[in-house]
């Protein structure tokens, strides 16, 4: 009777810890809210050090072609999710300086930053109208990248070609967080006008739809840090493991000693 009692208080632990450790897991926990609404209307802004390719056609492509800069940089090649380059054709950007513009021929200095790709587009093509009939702009950033640290299981920098990216999708070309992974507490790293800025995020809540890095900004990083648990564990081997060296050197020396002897 009493060894039934002790497997049944063994039985209630169990599962009271597993109940604890599914709360701590789960993703936009929430009660009593069947849907959530997500801002669909996110758009990038250009900022400075963003790499620009500028694409300039108009009714005579001739007249066109010296706004379009080409010259041979590397191909791609493939390194887990993100793209390295190393020796194909391609457009070489524009790059956005400190204050936000952008060197072009013909037009000279053109400032860009501020602005999304709909507003640089319509303020490219009325400077350009000077030049061409009917031109087209159109503009995409080159070096849109975010990167995820931490307790996830494949971190690292991560090229976005369509400038759009949750914090969530981000996450998951980073193959998720670990089981140790503090998913109460995600930090989002932003330089914002020269400041770094950090904004937490709690992805067990569905509040994580509503956050201002719920879209990812260009060279936002994303840390994930182990939770309280993992740096205990990490704590207690470290200190177990120096006990351990140091009797082991103990031992060794005691026994040098007495062989000498």
């Amino acid at each position: 009777m009493r060894i039934r009692k002790i497997h049944i208080l063994f039985i209630g632990i169990f599962l009271l810890s597993a109940c604890g450790l599914k709360k701590k897991v789960t993703y936009f926990q929430g009660e009593g809210t069947e849907s959530s609404t997500v801002k669909r209307s996110y758009t990038p802004v250009f900022k400075s050090d963003d790499l620009l390719s500028i694409v300039v056609s108009a009714d005579d492509p001739e007249t066109a072609i010296q706004f379009n800069l080409v010259e041979p940089v590397s191909s791609t090649m493939q390194r887990g999710n993100a793209g390295y380059s190393t020796g194909a054709p391609a457009l070489r950007g524009y790059l956005l300086d400190s204050a936000g513009f952008v060197e072009m021929p013909v037009l000279g200095k053109v400032k860009l930053g501020g602005l999304n790709r709909m507003e640089a587009s319509n303020l490219l093509r009325e400077k350009l109208k000077e030049y061409l009939t009917n031109p087209i702009v159109q503009i995409h950033i080159l070096n849109f990248k975010v990167t995820v640290l931490g307790d996830v299981r494949s971190p690292g920098t991560f090229n976005i070609p369509n400038e759009r990216i949750t914090i969530l999708e981000a996450i998951g070309l980073a193959g998720d967080l670990t089981i140790t992974g503090n998913r109460k507490s995600v930090k989002v790293i932003r330089n914002e006008g020269g400041v770094e800025t950090q904004t937490i995020v709690d992805l067990t809540s569905q509040d994580v739809f509503n956050s201002p890095v719920y879209y990812l900004d260009q060279n936002d990083v994303v840390y994930i840090e182990p939770n309280a648990a993992a740096r205990t564990q990490s704590t207690i081997w470290a200190k177990t493991g120096t006990f351990f060296v140091s009797i082991s050197s103990v031992i060794v020396s005691t026994i040098a000693v007495l062989t000498n002897k």
